[in-house]
């Protein structure tokens, strides 16, 4: 199979943003007297916005009303967007640019896959932006990881078919939407969390990119 294109998640894969998410969460738990743990924000990886606080009321088996969520919603994306607004080049994590420039000398287009609202801003402010073709995010589609709806959009936005792209995730629900579209999927972290992945690395320190990406 010749690929063509790498489609990247942001959170855990490009820049390290869940200790934002988790603190801005952890903040709003305490309204209704929750305390969120580490293993529950894990969950949380590359689930929309709605869905993650629907989890957590779920888990405090706490009633909201809609005018409730609605609220919290937005203190928890201006807290989040307070955190984010100091980040820089050096929050990149290991490895990241380095893959990018040999990808990118390999002839591959690059798109992000991300669920976020803020992917923009964290890559303009990480200085990532410009090694992207295409950027989908969470503005940009309705349903949420595992439904491989972002990454599809990367696909038609690229002007590719699903099977010619690679997907990069460090979440299960990431892995299995790469999957769900017809694309490869190599894991960024735990083995035993990526096991559906069709490979898996612990990160992008010293990967070799052409062996990587064969299949």
């Amino acid at each position: 199979m010749n690929y063509k294109a790498c489609l990247f998640d942001l959170d855990g894969v490009l820049v390290d943003t869940a200790i934002y998410h988790f603190q801005a969460w952890k903040n709003l738990g305490k309204k209704f007297n929750y305390e969120l743990t580490e293993e529950q924000n894990e969950q949380l990886k590359g689930v929309s916005r709605v869905e993650s606080l629907n989890k957590i009321l779920a888990w405090a088996n706490y009633s909201a009303t809609e005018a409730e969520k609605s609220e919290w919603l937005v203190e928890k994306n201006e807290e989040y967007l307070r955190l984010i607004s100091n980040m820089n080049p050096s929050e990149i994590l290991p490895g990241v640019v380095e893959f990018l420039t040999k990808i990118k000398e390999l002839g591959y287009q690059i798109a992000l896959g991300s669920a976020s609202k803020n992917a923009e801003i964290i890559l303009q402010k990480t200085g990532l932006i410009d090694w992207f073709d295409l950027i989908i995010d969470g503005n940009k589609v309705n349903k949420s990881k595992p439904d491989p709806e972002v990454f599809l959009k990367g696909a038609e936005g690229l002007g590719l078919s699903p099977e010619h792209c690679i997907v990069f995730e460090d979440a299960q629900a990431g892995v299995e939407a790469a999957k769900a579209g017809n694309m490869k999927a190599i894991g960024i972290g735990d083995a035993e969390t990526l096991k559906l992945a069709d490979k898996i690395i612990p990160n992008f320190i010293g990967v070799n990119a052409v062996e990587l990406l064969q299949f």
